[in-house]
């Protein structure tokens, strides 16, 4: 059963005021009036705001109707106002008409008042409509400019990351050299790792920029909620002050999700960072993990999340929260509040791409002055938690003696990698380009045992340099280095044990367990089927 209707009545007439609500009753237009016969008591009521109808004589005592009219379209623009009296000739009802009047009606005919209000309310509740069609509107559009703009710095990272990881590959690559040539005794040796640890940032940085884009590669698997959020609780104490009190509420039903584990740590960091932040003098840090059945899709995602089971992640702080200005701009890239050299702009950019990435949304509530709330929503998943392998000490690089050929466009990685395997036994074969590499590789194609290929190269990619000689030689291993994170998937149909895929940048350390790892992979044609025992796995 809808409401009564909400009426303002203006009319100095009690027994006229009787017989307008009686007619209104009694066409099935039930009504609460309040009635009101002089400016002051009109103009209050107005202020109010409590009416769904406003109907008015045109003569009032030392009141008239048009001045009635201004003032409820002053104050209420949007409510319907009829004027419903016997003295209004046809003029004046048309010149209230165009000053904003929704119709009149004479006194003398009220049979007209029941279908006048009715389409008058039809109208209002059009008027609602096509309100709330355009604000849908412009959330749509302004979630489209806002992943116009998320698409076009993604664009931007995807295509100076090659060149970017290159650099860093340098800079990781001979800092690490340095560092170990010089010996934990020598007066730069903490200038060197200063560089060294300056390039991971840098590096980290970049997979920011390329996870909130949704470019960054992800290694999903089912995790329990309530373990990540454990194995990090000392961690996450060390980064906030001692004035900050951090309280853990977990789930005991222990939800599990599908989500790569390093990104969904590094969303809680970035919470648990901001939130440290936003409490300069200190307060509490709640974090909180829940199963909910999600009814409405939260407000911050890529796409709609259906109805159903979901996993909530909740981090909340008692800081100095956000108005609706700056909480508008939150998700967007370099977007900070903090002063210059404080932050990037890219942390809750980063975990809006992570929790998206995974299929799911988020929620903020926030009040200056009362502090903020996160909660993240990720598709609750029933499959069982995979066990992982405690990762092996590597121990010294592993040395060798086979030949490899070097195929790298970029001539300082090329030389550091040269040089880096070269004193590690290796014999190597380089060139700048896959034309160059086929050549070589026709004149020595009996001694080559690894091909060490850049993925993206001008003229001839890494990928069809690898087709090309696997005819000349179909025993020959690859190892495919990049600096995009697309070129993960090249992989994809590879033989097992015949190719791998490392990823720039990447120290010589690295890249040497990577070679030997995969020159002492057993390969399914294989005819002894043994994998050698001196053989590691392959570093994440």
């Amino acid at each position: 059963m809808n409401p009564p209707l909400r009426l303002l009545h203006l009319e100095d007439d009690p027994i006229d005021a009787e017989l307008i609500t009686t007619t209104l009753i009694e066409g099935n237009i039930p009504c609460q009036s309040q009635l009101v016969d002089t400016r002051q008591a009109f103009v209050a009521a107005l202020k109010e705001g409590r009416m769904d109808l406003i109907l008015a004589d045109y003569s009032i005592p030392g009141f008239d109707g048009m001045t009635a009219l201004m003032l409820a379209r002053q104050h209420c623009p949007d409510v319907p106002f009829l004027f419903v009296s016997a003295t209004i000739g046809e003029e004046l009802a048309i010149d209230a008409m165009h000053q904003g009047a929704t119709d009149y009606v004479l006194k003398q005919r009220l049979g007209r008042l029941v279908p006048s209000v009715q389409r008058a309310l039809r109208e209002l509740d059009d008027r609602a409509e096509r309100k709330r069609a355009e604000e849908a509107l412009r959330q749509s559009e302004k979630q489209f400019l806002q992943s116009q703009k998320m698409e076009a710095v993604g664009r931007l990272a995807g295509g100076i990351a090659h060149d970017f990881n290159n650099l860093l590959t340098v800079i990781v690559g001979y800092s690490q050299v340095l560092s170990t040539e010089l010996g934990p005794q020598h007066p730069l040796r903490g200038k060197v790792d200063e560089t060294l640890k300056a390039g991971e940032r840098a590096a980290t940085l970049i997979r920011q920029l390329l996870t909130f884009s949704r470019k960054q590669s992800l290694d999903p698997k089912v995790l329990s909620l309530n373990t990540a959020v454990a194995s990090l609780e000392s961690l996450l104490r060390r980064l906030i002050s001692e004035d900050i009190q951090l309280v853990s509420k977990l789930d005991p039903t222990n939800g599990r999700l599908r989500a790569d584990q390093a990104q969904l740590e590094q969303v809680l960091v970035n919470l648990i960072v901001n939130a440290r932040d936003a409490m300069p003098k200190g307060g509490t840090l709640t974090i909180e993990t829940a199963q909910v059945e999600l009814t409405r899709s939260p407000v911050y995602h890529l796409n709609p999340l259906p109805p159903g089971p979901y996993i909530r992640l909740s981090v909340s702080d008692t800081g100095c929260g956000m108005d609706r200005q700056t909480q508008s701009h939150i998700f967007e890239p370099f977007f900070t509040t903090k002063g210059e050299g404080k932050g990037s702009g890219l942390g809750l950019s980063t975990v809006f791409g992570i929790v998206t990435q995974c299929g799911g949304a988020i929620d903020v509530t926030s009040r200056v002055g009362h502090g903020t709330r996160f909660d993240l929503y990720f598709p609750s998943v029933e499959s069982d938690i995979l066990a992982t392998a405690p990762p092996q000490s590597t121990g010294q690089p592993q040395r060798g003696t086979e030949t490899i050929l070097l195929v790298e466009d970029e001539p300082s990685v090329r030389t550091l990698v040269r040089d880096e395997l070269r004193k590690l036994g290796y014999r190597v074969v380089e060139a700048k380009n896959g034309i160059d590499a086929c050549l070589l590789a026709t004149q020595q194609a009996g001694s080559l045992q690894l091909l060490l290929t850049d993925v993206v190269m001008p003229g001839m990619g890494g990928r069809e340099l690898a087709q090309h000689l696997s005819v000349i030689k179909p025993d020959l291993r690859t190892l495919f280095i990049s600096g995009y994170m697309d070129d993960v998937g090249i992989m994809a149909g590879q033989e097992e044990g015949m190719s791998s895929f490392l990823q720039k940048p990447f120290t010589p350390e690295v890249l040497a367990r990577a070679v030997r790892t995969l020159l002492d992979a057993s390969t399914p044609s294989d005819k002894t089927g043994a994998s050698p025992s001196t053989a590691q796995p392959m570093p994440r």
